[in-house]
């Protein structure tokens, strides 16, 4: 998908989608296509694989899911975040309650998605983290700025 000529111009969200699941990362491709301020730039199945793309494409936004076969999903986001602090992670998970999400939150995820969730929640939550970095980084530059 290639973002709108408006969403270029306000800027567009550039997604990488982490899941081992085909259904689930072709479902995901859907629903960001019906957005047209996000272009999804990367999806792959594995964390291995996530590092990687991560360092070739560099999304603004990263949507991982916990459950990864041989490396977890929060050893990749410990690892994504080493190379890239500021990385925008969202941790995707079937159970609220899983133990996975703290350890991915200590890890520096941004937050959490329930994969049951409906899609225009999520397209709201991929905007509100980028939005909310946004307003952090200006912040920032406002204090720094002499």
């Amino acid at each position: 998908m290639i973002c709108s000529m408006a969403a270029v111009i306000r800027s567009c969200i550039r997604v990488m989608c982490v899941d081992d699941h085909p259904i689930i990362r072709q479902g995901l491709s859907a629903v960001l296509a019906s957005d047209p301020q996000l272009k999804l730039v990367a999806q792959v199945a594995t964390a291995e694989n996530a590092i990687d793309a991560f360092r070739r494409v560099q999304p603004d936004v990263t949507l991982m899911d916990l459950h990864l076969p041989c490396m977890t999903g929060v050893e990749a986001i410990i690892a994504i975040r080493r190379e890239f602090p500021d990385a925008l992670i969202l941790v995707m998970a079937t159970e609220v309650d899983d133990g996975q999400i703290q350890r991915a939150l200590a890890a520096g995820a941004r937050g959490y998605l329930h994969k049951g969730m409906p899609m225009i929640d999520l397209l709201a939550v991929i905007h509100d983290v980028v939005e909310e970095s946004k307003d952090v980084e200006r912040e920032t530059n406002a204090h720094h700025e002499p």
